[in-house]
């Protein structure tokens, strides 16, 4: 039976706004006849209910029967697309381009090329100020049919001209496949495997890029071959864990758009990734001033219309601006500040739930439970650790990984020796089957190991030991990941010293800015 995850109608009219369902109502009452205001009934059905239940739904509408339920769903979401179409075709770029080139389609076979040609010369226009070359081929397509087919008294030469355009068009458009392709791809190994694990995977990572970068030596760029250039770069040395070279192309891929404003317009959850990668890019590398000036800019981003225009751009704005807030309060070693915003957060997962996939959900989980972890509340950092560890999924193995790890620390923390050696085993065993196992972590688990059996003196020096070990390794390119995942140094400090782990952060972070 169809359930609210999987049913399509039910998705799409639990993410429609006020404004959508009241225009969809009236575009039924005016567009249908009496048969079709049906599909109302069956709309209002479905917006009411909490998840979707087709028996359920047949019980409590008994005009709508079993048998036309199928064909009722299927037309009422296309009737719901067709209003959303209407009511936003003026929003979206590649929209008002496909308006127009439905009309310039219109026009031909109604025999009236000239009409024709002046709208296609329309599409070209809009195509080129906001560089949609897909568009831009399929106009010229079309204008080539027309000017081999039919006499238009054109200019002389608009043949030789127009097969150049054509030539042009396509040279960027397999630039803009094969460099979005490449950035699609690392971005795709990020997901799966996250960081490089060891030298194998480094020589599979370069081996890939170089095999896949086209060569732009001495090539004009367009924005968009600009953009993903620059994006395919920073998920090459993000995965490398090269954090200047990551910082020096989100950078870029930033730039891209504050010097193309009109493209923040066209391509918004772009910009906004952007921004995003490029405040992890100085969370990464401590950079605290520059984190700052970023947010900033991305919530002056936040509070414009264009943040406000769709669902879609609502989602990531969120998404990415919290994740920056959280981090923000990382930063600043203000983890039991950073809690007071958790409840909002778990708000709009909740509000988000259609639209977001559980990689970011995830992440946003792993978060929270290291807010609460460096604000000493082990067991609510427990509980939000639990989520991911009994998360069925396949992505992000890096982070089931580092869930585990910080699950077993705050177990520590809390005394929970009994659990431990267990833990030990099962964390030590997972992390090595997803070959996830660097010289930190079994450092730590080594350290794990053994400590709860010594007495606290012993303990105290072993502390001392381990974060010696471990700050001989903190430049190493294949231990990053793990002082990124988790600030096991600032936690040996608060050991060692017997205070809180935030205040240690704290200090270090004033010590820093000062």
């Amino acid at each position: 039976m169809p359930n609210k995850s999987s049913d399509e109608l039910f998705q799409l009219i639990k993410s429609l706004e006020k404004s959508e369902k009241r225009n969809f109502k009236l575009f039924i009452k005016r567009m249908s006849g009496d048969d079709d205001l049906k599909i109302v009934q069956l709309f209002d059905a479905i917006d009411k209910a909490d998840e979707y239940d087709e028996e359920i739904l047949l019980k409590r509408n008994r005009s709508i029967k079993k048998q036309q339920l199928s064909n009722m769903k299927a037309h009422l979401y296309k009737q719901i697309l067709a209003s959303l179409r209407m009511l936003n075709d003026d929003k979206n770029v590649e929209m008002q381009i496909n308006e127009w080139m439905a009309y310039a389609r219109i026009l031909y076979s109604k025999g009236l090329y000239m009409q024709s040609l002046k709208t296609i010369e329309r599409i070209k226009q809009i195509s080129a100020v906001h560089q949609q070359n897909t568009s831009l081929l399929l106009a010229l397509e079309l204008e080539k049919k027309i000017e081999l087919l039919h006499i238009t008294r054109s200019m002389r030469d608009k043949a030789e001209l127009l097969s150049e355009e054509v030539d042009n068009t396509n040279r960027h458009i397999e630039l803009q496949n094969k460099l979005s392709n490449l950035a699609l791809e690392l971005y795709g190994w990020y997901i799966r495997l996250g960081h490089v694990r060891d030298e194998k995977d480094i020589t599979a990572i370069e081996l890939f890029f170089k095999t896949n970068l086209p060569n732009v030596k001495g090539l004009e760029l367009s924005f968009y071959e600009k953009m993903y250039l620059y994006q395919a770069y920073s998920w090459y040395n993000f995965i490398l864990q090269n954090l200047p070279m990551y910082y020096r192309y989100t950078q870029k891929w930033v730039n891209v758009f504050v010097e193309n404003p009109a493209m923040q317009k066209v391509e918004p959850v772009l910009y906004i990734k952007g921004l995003h990668n490029l405040l992890s890019a100085h969370f990464d590398t401590n950079n605290f001033e520059k984190f700052n000036e970023v947010l900033e800019q991305f919530e002056a981003f936040s509070e414009t219309k264009l943040a406000e225009s769709s669902a879609n751009i609502r989602v990531q704005v969120f998404m990415y601006l919290y994740t920056a807030k959280i981090n923000k309060y990382f930063l600043e070693g203000r983890f039991s500040e950073g809690i007071k915003i958790v409840p909002y957060i778990e708000e709009k997962l909740r509000e988000y739930k259609l639209h977001l996939d559980m990689h970011r959900v995830l992440v946003f989980y792993y978060k929270i439970a290291c807010l609460y972890f460096g604000s000493g509340d082990n067991e609510k950092a427990i509980d939000y650790l639990h989520k991911i560890i009994h998360q069925k999924s396949d992505l992000r193995t890096d982070l089931q990984c580092y869930a585990r790890l910080l699950h077993l620390i705050a177990h520590y923390e809390l005394g929970n020796y009994d659990l431990l050696e267990y833990l030990l085993k099962s964390v030590y065993r997972f992390m090595a089957k997803m070959k996830n196992l660097s010289i930190v972590e079994e450092a730590i688990f080594s350290f794990l190991k053994k400590s709860f059996k010594l007495s606290p003196a012993k303990v105290l020096a072993e502390f001392k030991k381990l974060k010696t070990e471990l700050e001989k390794l903190e430049n190493n390119p294949l231990e990053t990941r793990s002082f990124l995942y988790l600030d096991i140094k600032g936690w040996l400090e608060s050991k060692i010293r017997n205070v809180p782990v935030q205040e240690v952060i704290r200090e270090r972070f004033l010590q820093t800015k000062h």
